[in-house]
């Protein structure tokens, strides 16, 4: 009787042990894969479906629990009990078991048809609803291929494009460099990742670089500016930089992302623009001032001739006093005075009568330097160096005379206290495209005739309205304003040009282009160079000039031809770049503030005795020789000049200093 009693609380023991296991099972089915997708915290329902399986396998188990207490007590004191309840268990009980145990079969079931979907969210889906799903998959995959297309595209046209773009983090470390920032700079990518971005600029720059970058650390959205900064071979380039910031997912400032476009020949090109600009309004100007003051003096010549006429008749009239004929004299001489004006404003309006004809410059110097020499005054010391050969112009012979006289007398008028006067004349090859001609030339052949002093100079200012007519600095009663007026016109009459270049104290100089004629016969005819300047194969020239837009066409002209270029604007400037980094050759500008360029040169020398220096300047050979600040066998470079020969005589100057090959053999 006892063994049949026990047999029912066994089934249900054991049963509930069943599905104590099999719930367990299926919430570890649930559980272990969305651990491995790594939802156990963001997937709520699968972790809710979980503990509802969970709790229900407890349930179970304490119903076991309960029906195995009561088996042993029952057996430890030998009772068998009619009733189930006493036993810990009933059929109430037992039926809920079934079914629980039913519903778990039941869900097992399902998952044979059921994937497991780990979305979001969701846990079980249906096999009906996969076909969607996968097409809300693909349509997602297809979306992640176009922005990883976009993202490569966006990529390569970052890493090709001409402008050069950087990373820098907030501490002003570059983390990301392209290949325009390497042709630009000339640091390859490897080489600066990791680098403080200061490596690219002077102490100047990298304080501006830091100042900009703690703008954009507290929220500043992008900064634009323009600045200079340094190639890693020294050389100067002007930039157009713009920085934006980088935020990180957050929506933290994290570093920012920086654009930097080399404008240096955008600004070049503008330079000869507003030069270009500044031309054609001078020529404007001239041209409208000519117009009114060719009207005057036709108007004033005829006031001129009744003045003069009856001052005649009125000194016949009055033979008998003396007084009076000296007044009238006195008369006489202002109206010739008068009419020298008027003569000179007609040769300036071309209105005046002319007869061209062939002259020789070198005659023509000769001339102006006997006229000179009884007038010039002694404390004035006067040069003249003729052409090696005639330089044969057309034009009128007085007139060519007056544009001499006129410049010779005022570079007399600017050595109140003495100095020195030289007049030049030789051949000039012009390419077009030279600054402050005025007007500007087609390129070709000119004589050329230089008059240069070392009186008290001009400012910039001055320069700008010299031409004008009426226009001096004279004390009045001193000058008529007209000089260089009639210099221009009749220069820009014969087809020529002007070209000033003065500094305030050291002096000035002209130089007046005019179209060669026919060379006469039997005379050879030098032929300009035409042949390409060799390379310059990588050499290093430091180019000193402290006018920064010549500086700029001079390191363009050097770069484009194979040199590299370290550029400075002082000569202190450029001893502290040669004593960091070195040069193959010195191009230096003779006449400099502070330091001059011999003395610069002198200077570098003492490092290094042998290195090729050439000179350029605004003035003429002839007077840095005879005033003693350039000794006239140093290589001289005259300003303008065109990019071939800048070229040629660097590469002669480099030529010249290199030792003769040694024709001893070399050792075996």
């Amino acid at each position: 009787m006892t063994d049949m009693t026990i047999v029912p609380e066994q089934l249900f023991l054991l049963g509930n042990l069943v599905i104590m296991v099999a719930y367990a099972a299926i919430m570890v089915a649930i559980v272990v894969p969305v651990y491995r997708a790594g939802q156990l915290r963001s997937n709520k329902l699968a972790g809710a479906t979980a503990l509802i399986f969970f709790s229900c396998a407890v349930g179970h188990g304490l119903h076991a629990l309960m029906t195995y207490k009561a088996i042993v007590a029952a057996s430890a004191i030998g009772v068998a009990h009619e009733h189930h309840e006493a036993a810990g268990w009933s059929w109430p009980s037992a039926v809920w078991d079934l079914f629980t145990a039913a519903v778990g079969v039941y869900y097992w079931t399902l998952r044979r048809g059921y994937g497991v979907l780990l979305g979001g969210g969701v846990i079980f889906v249906a096999p009906g609803m996969q076909n969607q799903l996968d097409a809300a998959d693909a349509r997602e995959r297809a979306a992640r291929d176009v922005a990883e297309s976009h993202r490569a595209t966006l990529a390569a046209v970052a890493e090709h494009t001409d402008a050069a773009i950087l990373g820098v983090d907030l501490e002003g470390r570059v983390t990301a460099w392209n290949s325009g920032a390497e042709a630009i700079f000339g640091w390859r990518a490897d080489e600066m990742i990791g680098r403080p971005v200061s490596v690219i600029s002077d102490e100047a720059g990298a304080a501006e670089q830091k100042e900009i970058l703690a703008r954009i650390g507290n929220g500043q959205r992008s900064v634009v500016y323009e600045a200079r900064r340094v190639r890693k071979d020294g050389s100067a380039v002007e930039l157009s930089v713009n920085l934006a910031a980088i935020r990180d997912s957050t929506g933290a400032i994290v570093g920012s992302s920086v654009v930097a476009r080399d404008i240096g020949a955008a600004k070049e090109a503008a330079d000869r623009q507003r030069a270009l600009e500044e031309r054609t309004h001078q020529a404007q100007r001239m041209e409208s001032l000519g117009k009114l003051a060719g009207g005057i003096a036709h108007d004033f010549n005829n006031i001129l001739a009744i003045i003069v006429n009856y001052t005649e008749f009125a000194t016949e009239a009055s033979a008998a006093s003396d007084e009076v004929r000296a007044d009238l004299a006195h008369v006489r001489t202002a109206a010739d005075r008068a009419m020298n004006l008027t003569r000179q404003l007609l040769t300036f309006t071309r209105g005046d009568t002319i007869q061209p004809q062939d002259i020789d410059l070198n005659g023509a110097i000769a001339e102006v330097r006997a006229m000179l020499e009884r007038t010039i005054g002694e404390d004035i010391a006067m040069f003249a160096r003729p052409a090696e050969r005639p330089l044969v112009v057309h034009g009128d012979p007085g007139q060519l005379q007056q544009v001499l006289l006129n410049l010779a007398i005022n570079a007399r008028d600017a050595m109140p206290d003495g100095g020195t006067l030289v007049i030049e004349a030789d051949e000039a090859q012009l390419d077009g495209d030279e600054l402050n001609m005025q007007p500007a030339v087609a390129a070709g052949r000119y004589a050329r005739l230089q008059v240069s002093d070392t009186g008290e100079g001009m400012s910039a200012e001055v320069a700008a309205h010299i031409f004008e007519p009426f226009y001096t600095t004279k004390p009045q009663g001193k000058g008529t304003g007209l000089g260089l007026a009639t210099v221009y016109g009749i220069v820009t009459d014969g087809g020529g040009s002007v070209n000033v270049f003065s500094e305030l104290g050291v002096g000035t100089t002209f130089r007046i282009y005019l179209p060669l004629a026919c060379a006469p016969a039997g005379v050879a005819v030098p032929v300009a160079r035409t042949a390409a300047p060799p390379d310059g194969d990588g050499r290093t020239v430091l180019v000193v000039e402290d006018e920064a837009v010549l500086a700029r066409v001079v390191g363009r002209i050097l770069t484009g031809a194979g040199y590299r270029v370290l550029a400075a604007g002082t000569g202190a400037e450029a001893y502290a770049i040669f004593k960091e980094k070195g040069c193959d050759a010195l191009l230096t500008d003779v006449i400099m503030p502070e330091m001059s360029g011999p003395r610069l040169a002198e200077l570098i020398h003492e490092r290094a005795p042998g290195l090729p220096v050439l000179y350029m300047s605004g003035y003429s050979n002839g007077l840095l020789g005879t005033t003693r600040v350039l000794d006239e066998e140093f290589p001289l470079l005259e300003k303008p000049f065109t990019a071939g020969e800048l070229l040629h005589r660097m590469h002669e100057t480099l030529t010249a200093s290199e030792p003769a090959p040694s024709r001893q053999s070399e050792p075996a």
